[in-house]
Formats: C-alpha cells, structure tokens, sequence
C-alpha cells in the first residue's frame, strides 16, 4: 500500500475558510456535506474532517498525522503536538482570534476581580480556570455547548468567548472587559508521524504550500520600466520584501524592476513611482511567497 498521510481539516465554522485556503496553495478538496471523509487530488493525503475542540487529541493519539486546528484547542487539552507552522486565518478574516472575558452592559462588573464567587460559561473551560486561579479570583467555570453569548445574566454571570470582531457581544447587550487569550490557526503534527521521514517531508511541503498562501493574501507584485538614470530614486520608494529584482532591456539605457509589497502601501507607492519616472507599471496579484 502506497504512503499515505492522514491529514484532519476542522468541520465547522474553519471548514471552508480552509479549504479555500488548500485550493490557493493547490490542493483542490471536495467536501460532501454527508461525509466527513472529503477527497483531495493528492493521492498520498487522506482527509477527515474533525472538529477544531478534538483535532490535537486524535493528532496525538495517532489517529490523524496532522491536521489543522486553533492553538486555543491545543493549550485547552493539554495535549503534547507539534505545531509546525502558524497560518493566521478565521471564518470572516485574516486576523488572530480573541477570547475574551464578557459581562451585561448593566451588570457594573469592570474587571475579572469583580466576579468573585461568580457563575462563567465558555468552552474554554481550563483555559479560563488558569485564567482566573492566575488572578485569584474563585469563580465556577462552567462549560458551554453553545450559544454562550445569550446565557447572561440568567443563567451565567459572565461568559469567556470567542470572537473576531466583537459584534455578537455587542448584538446580545455585553462588554469585553478582559482578553483571556490570543488564537490562530496552526498546522499540528504528532511525534510518531514526525519520526517517519516520508510523512515529516510530505508534512512540511504542506506546511511550506500553505504558510506561502497565507503570505500572498496581503502582498502583490510590481513590476516596471525605468530609464537606469532615474532607478536610485524608484528603489528608494520601494518598501521591498526583498532586494527588488533589476533586469536590463533591450535598450541599454532602460531597466525591468520586479518587487513584491504590501496590498495595503500599493496605493502610496505606485504614484510615488510614476513621480519618479516608472512607467508601464504593472500590479499583479500572487498565489504563494514562500521564504
């Protein structure tokens, strides 16, 4: 039987955010939404989809090699994997995640002290028992099997939730006062799958697609045409990634300039680039930078 590396994908609200994430580094996987087992054009991958709470147990037991879950899951178990590479993506965005420590807008608590003998819902359960024996306070940590956000103040005084832009709090009439901790998506691996050298390799090409996708989505390409007289002051604009490349033309008084920069500084950089005589200035969008 051929080698094949048993990969877990989060089921749930990561589920398509990661398979989109798998089609821009190249793997195409389809997802039926009776089965948990979607295919991939990788005859040396199998997939299971899991939900992000249980992947480092079943990561760590060995049932799976690999597979991608919140670093928040990870502290929560306990649990003793790997993680290869960080890939800080969400359901809605490319940020990191917050769980964060919530009470009623009325309830006049302001800090994690003020809950003292009090009732907390959350799933994070021993992240949030560590949370609070830190600062000591004694409070009931109770878990949650959802729609936590609506349970104060009747059936919890205050809730640990997870969030990324805060506007379900804010919709159910509660204010952060505290973040318990930072979340993102990692690529786990157990120590026995690690130890095989044919599933460490195949592992970290994973790692290496996906880390160079997560890397693209804020960058873009430029490339252009300046005379070489002009070219100290257009790579003085340039807030490279890299020493921008510089390639002679035809004509021996003009250069090719390739670079890659931030979305987000495109816009400032490319008038500032024709100010200093570019032309034919191209953006482009890019699929991976792998460093």
């Amino acid at each position: 039987m051929a080698d094949k590396l048993r990969l877990g994908l989060p089921k749930g609200s990561l589920q398509d955010a990661t398979i989109a994430l798998f089609k821009r580094a190249g793997w195409n996987i389809y997802a039926d939404g009776r089965s948990y087992f979607p295919s991939i054009d990788d005859a040396e991958i199998e997939c299971m989809l899991i939900r992000a709470q249980e992947m480092a147990r079943y990561v760590d037991h060995g049932v799976l090699d690999a597979g991608l879950t919140g670093i928040d899951w990870v502290v929560e178990s306990g649990l003793d994997v790997t993680s290869v590479t960080t890939l800080t993506y969400a359901k809605q965005s490319r940020r990191k995640v917050r769980w964060v420590l919530a009470v009623p807008e009325s309830s006049g608590f302001e800090k994690a002290e003020d809950l003292e003998g009090k009732i907390i819902a959350t799933e994070l359960v021993e992240v949030s028992k560590r949370y609070f024996a830190a600062k000591g306070v004694n409070v009931k940590v109770e878990f949650s099997w959802g729609a936590t956000e609506v349970k104060p103040p009747t059936l919890a005084d205050a809730i640990v939730e997870v969030t990324e832009t805060g506007s379900s709090l804010k919709a159910n009439h509660l204010k952060i006062i505290d973040t318990v901790m930072e979340s993102e998506t990692h690529l786990i691996a157990g120590k026995a799958a690690l130890a095989d050298e044919w599933k460490r390799v195949k592992i970290d090409q994973i790692a290496t697609m996906l880390r160079g996708a997560i890397d693209a989505q804020s960058q873009v390409g430029l490339m252009l045409n300046v005379k070489r007289a002009d070219l100290d002051a257009v790579l003085a604009v340039l807030p490279a990634l890299n020493s921008p490349t510089v390639s002679q033309l035809s004509d021996s008084e003009w250069v090719a300039v390739n670079t890659i920069v931030e979305e987000r500084v495109a816009r400032d950089v490319i008038p500032q680039l024709k100010r200093a005589n570019a032309t034919g200035i191209v953006e482009y969008p890019l699929n991976k930078v792998v460093l």
